[in-house]
């Protein structure tokens, strides 16, 4: 298993009060990929540098978790596919 720090903008048409279901759908989609979730840290909704798909915020949310190498493209496609997030991204880090 190997470190990762995921950071996600949520879309912000998700009623603040259903975030936490949309990261419970997250933390499903990591635990599907054989990952865990070691912290979840909310940073609330923020404006975006540039419109994402016509929004002009989003919630950010940042997520320390561990996944195996070979799982790390299955997890980025679902959540490519998944319409609550608007952007995503996964390093690993020290990289």
């Amino acid at each position: 298993m190997r470190s990762y720090e995921l950071t996600v903008i949520i879309d912000p048409e998700i009623a603040e009060e259903d975030v936490p279901q949309a990261l419970d759908k997250l933390t499903a989609i990591i635990a599907r990929s054989s990952g865990s979730v070691n912290e979840v840290n909310r940073w609330g909704r923020r404006r975006l540098t540039y419109p994402i798909e016509r929004h002009r915020e989003g919630n950010y949310v940042m997520i320390k978790m561990e996944m195996e190498p070979d799982k790390v493209s299955e997890f980025e496609g679902s959540l490519n596919r998944a319409e609550e997030y608007l952007r995503h991204l996964l390093v690993r880090p020290g990289d």
